[in-house]
């Protein structure tokens, strides 16, 4: 008997089969971004492991493009490094702008489409002197930054995002302290922050559809599957209710209806009702949450027989991105997973993990889901 889990796969001749990368990640030799001067600091990152030339994509992308060629993609994610575009306020290197041009360029000469954030986590230094996402002036610096590159790099760019993953953004930098801190940090930081991204985001999407108006513009939202610790009872199963909102649905419902949600704070954000066209979803893993003090939110002792990523990271549940494709049907928007893997330094877990979130896909493609 054929089961959706033993079923051959056949995916849309259209289907997009991509790749993703991150600036700071994968470039080198970012030295104007504040991650490249909290990593100098001690005791901040592990065993004092630095970037420096990364995998030196800036040199070298042109050869990853290649392989991506070669394997069947047809689609790629790359983000922007701001501090390097702008390394001095209203300072741009066009000598940068030039050579993301020749990035995206290549990729378009081999048939893969950009997919392009503006903003992937890191900030220009002297942005973050300013205040950054605690500051008024943060959204007409972002606007002049969006501004720029779009009049530079968008006629190659058919698909924007403007923001990545935000809730993760605010919760590691404000509440975990395991991102470079900023200048008000905890929750009444968070707070103004949450606002001031939402806005940049509105100011972003408009700015790239008044120059291409047929560019899709949207935002990669981690989304996990939050569940009550097994055993936790109805408390439990509430308590996890309210985080998923809290991390997964409250960014949403705000680009939806344009207002910020309690406790974020109240008030509508102007033109950021509807600001999206498509809802990019970042999928890894299921978290069980458990009632603690402070933010401290997480269970990190897994079920018996759970299967683990290295670190003991998260648990690896391929139907948890099922899940979370159906979770988002109600805004009645295209979906793209636009990340999605594990840290898998033996390469022993990934073929199957692949795989396995594949068919999670090819299933909510199999019910008319857009995806």
């Amino acid at each position: 008997m054929t089961t959706v889990a033993t079923a051959k796969m056949l995916f849309p001749p259209d289907f997009r089969w991509g790749t993703a990368t991150a600036a700071f990640q994968v470039e080198g030799n970012n030295t104007n971004s504040d991650w490249w001067a909290w990593e100098t600091q001690p005791r901040t990152i592990l065993n004092g492991h630095r970037s420096g030339l990364a995998s030196n994509w800036w040199a070298n992308a042109e050869a990853d493009l290649d392989a991506a060629a070669e394997i069947g993609t047809n689609a790629h994610r790359l983000s922007l490094e701001w501090s390097r575009i702008e390394p001095e306020p209203s300072v741009f290197d066009e000598a940068a702008l030039e050579r993301y041009r020749a990035i995206l360029q290549g990729m378009v000469d081999r048939g893969i489409e950009p997919m392009v954030t503006l903003h992937h986590f890191s900030n220009p230094l002297w942005l973050v002197e300013k205040g950054d996402f605690n500051s008024e002036i943060v959204l007409d610096y972002f606007g002049r930054y969006v501004g720029k590159v779009v009049d530079r790099l968008g006629d190659l760019v058919p698909k924007w995002i403007t923001i990545n993953e935000p809730m993760v953004y605010l919760f590691m930098r404000y509440l975990d302290g395991t991102f470079p801190p900023p200048q008000r940090p905890g929750w009444y930081g968070l707070r103004e922050a949450f606002g001031r991204l939402l806005a940049c985001h509105a100011r972003a999407y408009h700015i790239i559809k008044e120059a291409y108006p047929a560019a899709e513009v949207g935002i990669a939202k981690n989304m996990p599957i939050f569940e009550a610790k097994p055993g936790s009872g109805i408390v439990g199963r509430w308590w996890a209710g309210r985080i998923d909102w809290l991390f997964n649905k409250a960014w949403m419902g705000a680009m939806v209806n344009g207002r910020l949600p309690s406790p974020f704070g109240r008030g509508t954000i102007p033109h950021l009702a509807n600001s999206f066209d498509f809802v990019g979803i970042n999928y890894y893993t299921r978290f069980y949450t458990k009632l603690g003090l402070g933010f401290d939110w997480i269970e990190r002792e897994w079920p018996a027989g759970t299967v683990v990523s290295d670190g003991n990271y998260s648990e690896i549940y391929p139907y948890g991105l099922y899940r979370v494709i159906k979770s988002v049907l109600p805004y009645n928007k295209p979906i793209y997973i636009t990340e999605n893997g594990l840290p898998d330094a033996a390469d022993k877990l990934r073929p199957a993990f692949i795989l396995d979130h594949l068919r999670q896909v090819w299933q909510a493609i199999c019910f008319c889901f857009p995806v």
